[in-house]
């Protein structure tokens, strides 16, 4: 009888690097994708972790490292020996700790196959992200125990150029001690960084006889630098002089919504915190679409207009049903109202016809929409499918220019549970820095369910109609773009606070301290 050979995993060690998850190499992603089994660092950010569970197999077993380094030897061994494929994953780079050296040690004297991906060391990452550069002769270290350290090298490689460390917090007296007692001089620079690569990053920059007293209430790890390349953070540092570093930023849409627009925000440094607003959930009465849908397969319709993501997706879903596909489309046009919204339908593999170059709006897309014309448009019909509470504007004008439209309710929205107490709270104390509403029902909504935003929160809208509303309900209008998208709203309120900073860095001291512009914008400065 043949034995079928029982399949071995395999091992890897992988680099987290300083913290970001953006910066995990390639290969480590490959390795935590194909994962069956993850011990990781209990020391990782949760924001990393967070991002690498969201990648993993959804069966993928996650548990933090415990006890000596053969004790962790021995979990990854035996989940190789069972054939799953098992990762340790640690801050910065696997052989920049001398506890994952001998995990490795232990795992080569057996049969099992391992790799080990390097990952950005966390002083030179870290080092970096403040904007200190490390040019020619330099040091970096991440360091476990103070203890090992050759102070004499230390103040050496000073001497030469500069110096980073990754330490524990509590170890920083220690280590200004030795500095001194090796001959550094009191007096050289040196840059404390907390929370390296991470959205609550923060620099202080000090002396070598001060910086101890300078990073009070700097906790975990850190990381240290010293030397000349500290001198360049004004010019360097670029991580946290994004335009909304530490920005607290209210998005009032389902997290599927708020994809693009809490991406963008990450990118210029934001905190965004989604807050659904509204639910879609399908119409009471599902015969019109039945009929839209079977009028479309027809030939029916001339045009369909979608007007929001939402219709988009309705409509697909009903496709879906009746195991229909973008060729069923053949020979009808498509116009949205925004570029969204043709991102949408272009994710179908549907080209549109018409978006408006202009305002993106029901005005700005009537104001190209062409009148009927009996001989250039045999068919004079035009599909609206929509939410159940849209305006009329957009209907109303197509039967002007000689339309006949099916106004079809494609989905309807309802009001959105109040999100937790601790957000209500924030948002009507000045908790967030900014909000950014998207529709006039975004704003109606989150007024409803959790109160209107404190005065000091920095109000941003996509367009005119928003606007109206917002100051319908009491709200002043800070940020409104020129052009009614989600990308054009973001750079808006970008633009918005490198302005705040401008004016803030052109005040007097004490002109600062009694301004009342609020927000991490104004702080830094006082």
């Amino acid at each position: 009888m043949t034995r079928t050979r029982k399949p071995v995993g395999r091992i890897a060690f992988v680099g987290a690097g300083p913290g970001d998850p953006g910066l995990l190499t390639r290969r480590a992603h490959d390795a935590l994708v194909d994962a069956d089994q993850v011990v990781y660092d209990r020391g990782l950010p949760e924001s990393l972790l967070d991002a690498v569970r969201a990648q993993a197999k959804s069966d993928a077993q996650f548990t933090p490292a415990e006890g000596a380094p053969g004790d962790v030897a021995k979990v990854l061994i035996s989940a190789a020996r069972s054939g799953s494929n098992a990762v340790h994953l640690v801050a910065g780079d696997p052989f920049g700790h001398d506890s994952v050296v001998k995990e490795v040690q232990a795992v080569a004297r057996t049969a099992a196959h391992f790799e080990v991906v390097p990952g950005v060391g966390q002083a030179e990452g870290v080092a970096t992200y403040a904007g200190v550069p490390l040019p020619g002769v330099r040091t970096a270290a991440d360091v476990e125990d103070v203890s090992t350290l050759d102070f004499e090298a230390l103040a050496a490689a000073v001497g030469r150029g500069s110096l980073a460390l990754a330490v524990d917090a509590g170890d920083l007296a220690a280590i200004r001690d030795g500095l001194l007692a090796a001959g550094v001089d009191g007096g050289t620079a040196v840059g404390v960084t907390g929370d390296g690569t991470g959205e609550t990053q923060y620099t202080t920059t000090s002396t070598v006889d001060s910086f101890v007293a300078a990073a009070l209430g700097f906790t975990g790890r850190v990381v240290l630098t010293i030397g000349a390349g500290v001198g360049q953070r004004d010019k360097l540092s670029w991580w946290e002089n994004r335009p909304l570093y530490g920005w607290k930023v209210l998005v009032p849409r389902t997290k599927e919504q708020a994809g693009v627009m809490s991406a963008r925000l990450r990118a210029y440094g934001a905190i965004p915190c989604e807050v659904p607003t509204i639910a879609v959930e399908p119409p009471r009465t599902p015969a019109q679409m039945e009929r839209a849908v079977k009028g479309l397969v027809d030939g029916r319709y001339a045009w369909v207009i979608f007007t929001s993501v939402n219709a988009v997706r309705a409509v697909w879903e009903k496709f879906a049903e009746h195991g229909l596909d973008a060729r069923h489309f053949g020979g009808v046009k498509i116009a949205c109202i925004g570029e969204a919204t043709a991102d949408a339908v272009r994710a179908f593999g549907i080209q549109t016809e018409l978006v408006p170059s202009g305002e993106q709006s029901s005005e700005g897309l009537l104001a190209e929409f062409s009148p009927h014309d009996e001989i250039l448009d045999p068919v004079g019909r035009v599909l609206l499918p929509r939410a159940d509470i849209a305006t009329e504007t957009l209907a109303a004008g197509l039967t002007e220019r000689g339309w006949e439209v099916d106004d079809v309710t494609a989905y309807r929205t309802v009001r959105a549970a109040p999100p937790p107490a601790e957000i209500r709270d924030a948002i009507k104390s000045g908790g967030f820095d900014a909000v950014l509403f998207t529709s006039s029902s975004t704003v109606r909504n989150l007024v409803g369910i959790a109160g209107k935003p404190h005065a000091r929160t920095v109000v941003a809208v996509i367009g005119p109609k928003t606007a109206e509303t917002a100051t319908e309900f009491g709200l002043r209008v800070d940020v409104q773009p020129p052009h009614a998208s989600v990308p054009d709203l973001v750079e808006a309120l970008a633009a918005y606070a490198v302005e705040l900073r401008e004016k803030l860095a052109a005040m007097p001291a004490k002109q600062r301290r009694g301004s009342k512009v609020q927000g991490p914008t104004a702080l830094r400065f006082r």
